[in-house]
């Protein structure tokens, strides 16, 4: 019965407005035209300067911030999952497990305006690091891009653009989002413009209760027998994120910046019982540091030079809520801190008429020090790059590019990439190829980890031999873009060589004899546990082909329809034998319609959304079952007042309360994460 009134209620809000809009209001309304998507964005990803969508040589996917809020999104895993279905993820105790077409974490390089964003957690990443008060656009590129970006763009880029106002202001801003189990978001900005001179600054409050789909599990190496768990499906935490960033343009050539971002995030989960299973004696801490210094000079609209200087900090490890024999509660405990510094130089260069020329250097320094890993250790990378891109026949593109890398530990690399498009009339043709590379991070090159979980140990060697990963990367793209419709087609090929992985090694007694000699902290009853150990090695290569579908369409004036769909066959082949890659998705699709319609002062925003994929693979456990999920997002804008914007908003999430109920197994995985129904209710307000 709720589904059914649900989905009148939707029917009733497409229809009304639908009807509204064919017999018009009376009032001439301009911010109709103003909310019109922009199916041609500026974008600078792909070609690593700005131009238009259209003209971009290599595909890019992009997500705006309006149609991000639209969604009623405010976080960054529900802005690339709602709206990018060849994006997934899986959160957890670590962080949230990222996937690109079928590619993991660490072949997606994830950038902030350019710079590349340190902190992982046992190549989990830590999502909540990103600032989504301030995002502008994601930018997401598919496939190899180390000509232009270095190490790890193998799988793809994603690019987070920041924005902030360049008008003469002062204002302050709030806007608050909560749903079932705790679920909270709070954005507060203050943006200060006067002169040429910019402050903008911002804290961000991020939390969410652990939960539980059912209240049991399955007891160990059983499917049939059960017990109760307060284990979490979904593990709570607390998230802040404080930023400042002050900008300087003293005259129209000269933009300096410089900015610092500061987060702490602890998990929420429920402690140990001697009563039942699944509780945990300490929470894990996350804190990160990141600040940037910048600036660009513009000698002409078409030759500028741009310089930026950026060190972040993360680390992590484990603050005890349970007192233990060796720990009291409050006790912190460190596992892990990276640092980076890294600089870069780029010059953009209009040589010649119906040209664009792209010089630069980079160089870039990791130090990682693990408790549990043994590891204190650091390298360097520095770059060289070069990048022309030409129009010919004032219908014909070609980019060529070219990456000099030099690892501190594996020498000289070279990545090309070279891409055409031809442009007749609202068509492209595109063609790319690009070259990508990955140098193994210092944990796989010098891990000597161990650590225990429930009582069994954990053992992982790092390998000094291991060699750079490498991949091509092939496309082929058409696509036709009005301001009324966009539709493009893309057929990719990625294959990986070199992958490195982690090879299980069974334990017999000789190998246990070696074990304790290398971690003598480990007790008679974990070693009598202990069935294997982990080290590092090159062994497989990978093979992701697929199909991407776009299309976005301003049906009529306020209507906008968006669908896309992927087809990803990703496997992997190790010792002769191809299976699909880990956490792979065969289908995903998201879809969205957004209708915008304003009387006066007040302005109706109607978005409903869904993402619908086929099963995920995990070839050593179960696959985790297909699913769809529907969201339904309303906003009420009210701006009659002189210095007050108010925008409450209304929603549903998982309208048909699509929830994976499985119980917990040793032998299960899950791609569906989500509680069930939720009313999600915010409000914003700006004062201007």
């Amino acid at each position: 019965m709720i589904k059914k009134i649900i989905l009148a209620t939707v029917a009733l809000l497409t229809w009304s407005a639908a009807v509204s809009q064919i017999h018009k209001m009376e009032r001439s309304d301009s911010s109709m035209t103003d909310r019109t998507y922009t199916l041609n964005p500026v974008v600078v990803t792909g070609s690593g300067h700005h131009q238009r969508l259209k003209s971009t040589a290599t595909p890019v996917h992009v997500l705006s911030r309006q149609e991000i809020k639209e969604q009623g999104i405010t976080t960054f895993d529900g802005a690339l999952t709602r709206m990018m279905p060849q994006v997934s993820m899986a959160p957890n105790s670590m962080g949230t497990f990222l996937r690109l077409n079928g590619l993991g974490n660490k072949y997606i390089l994830i950038l902030v305006n350019g710079q590349k964003l340190t902190g992982d957690i046992s190549n989990n990443v830590d999502l909540n690091r990103i600032n989504m008060a301030r995002v502008k656009r994601i930018e997401v590129l598919d496939g190899a891009a180390s000509s232009l970006y270095g190490s790890d763009a193998i799988a793809g880029v994603i690019n987070i653009i920041t924005d902030q106002p360049t008008q003469q202001l002062v204002s302050l801003t709030s806007d608050t989002r909560v749903s079932g189990h705790g679920q909270l978001t709070e954005n507060i900005t203050l943006d200060i413009f006067k002169n040429g001179f910019g402050s903008y600054t911002s804290f961000s409050r991020d939390q969410a209760d652990s939960y539980r789909i059912n209240d049991v599990e399955y007891v160990k190496d059983s499917e049939t027998e059960t017990q109760p768990t307060i284990a979490p499906f979904f593990t709570g935490y607390r998230a802040n994120l404080v930023g400042q960033k002050f900008t300087y343009a003293p005259n129209e050539h000269l933009a300096l910046n410089a900015g610092i971002d500061y987060s702490y995030k602890i998990t929420d989960r429920p402690n140990t019982r001697k009563d039942i299973t699944g509780g945990t004696d300490y929470e894990m801490r996350y804190k990160g540091l990141r600040w940037n210094v910048g600036g660009i000079y513009k000698f002409t609209s078409r030759n500028s030079l741009q310089a930026d200087f950026t060190v972040d900090r993360f680390r992590y490890g484990k603050q005890y809520d349970v007192a233990t024999k060796n720990y009291a509660i409050d006790d912190y405990v460190q596992s892990k801190k990276q640092r980076s510094m890294e600089s870069q130089l780029k010059a953009i260069l209009g040589l010649m008429n119906n040209s664009t020329t792209i010089f630069g250097a980079d160089w870039r320094k990791d130090y990682l020090t693990a408790t549990s890993g043994n590891i204190n250790q650091n390298a360097y990378t520095a770059a060289a790059f070069a990048q022309h891109e030409m129009l010919f026949f004032d219908k014909l593109t070609a980019t060529v590019g070219l990456r000099l890398t030099y690892h501190e530990t594996f020498n000289w690399h070279l990545t090309p990439k070279a891409t055409l498009m031809y442009a007749p009339g609202n068509f492209r043709l595109r063609a790319t190829y690009s070259a990508g590379f990955r140098a193994p991070g210092l944990d796989e090159l010098y891990y000597h980890y161990f650590s225990v979980n429930r009582g069994k140990a954990q053992i992982i060697f790092g390998n000094k031999d291991l060699s750079p990963e490498k991949s091509n990367y092939f496309s082929l793209n058409a696509e036709y873009r009005t301001n009324m419709l966009a539709v493009s087609v893309t057929g990719f090929l990625n294959r990986i060589n070199d992958m490195v992985i982690r090879q299980n090694i069974d334990v017999d007694a000789p190998t246990l004899a070696m074990l304790r000699g290398e971690f003598p902290e480990m007790t008679d009853d974990q070693a009598g546990k202990l069935e294997r150990y982990s080290l590092y090695k090159n062994s497989d290569k990978g093979d992701v082909k697929g199909v991407q579908v776009n299309v976005s369409a301003n049906l009529f004036r306020g209507f906008n329809l968006s669908a896309n769909y992927v087809y990803t066959y990703a496997r992997t082949c190790s010792e002769g034998q191809w299976a699909p890659l880990e956490r792979s998705i065969r289908n995903a699709a998201t879809v969205a319609a957004n209708y915008y319609h304003s009387w006066g002062n007040y302005a109706l925003n109607v978005n409903v959304n869904g993402r619908l994929q086929s099963k995920t693979y995990y070839p050593d456990y179960e696959d985790a079952p297909g699913y769809g999920i529907w969201n339904l997002n309303t906003t009420h804008s009210f701006d009659g007042l002189k210095h007050l914007y108010l925008e409450p908003s209304i929603g549903i999430d998982n309208i048909f309360n699509k929830v994976d109920r499985r119980i917990d197994s040793s032998n299960r995985k899950y791609a569906l994460y989500s509680p069930g129904r939720m009313l999600v209710i915010g409000l914003k307000l700006k004062i201007k």
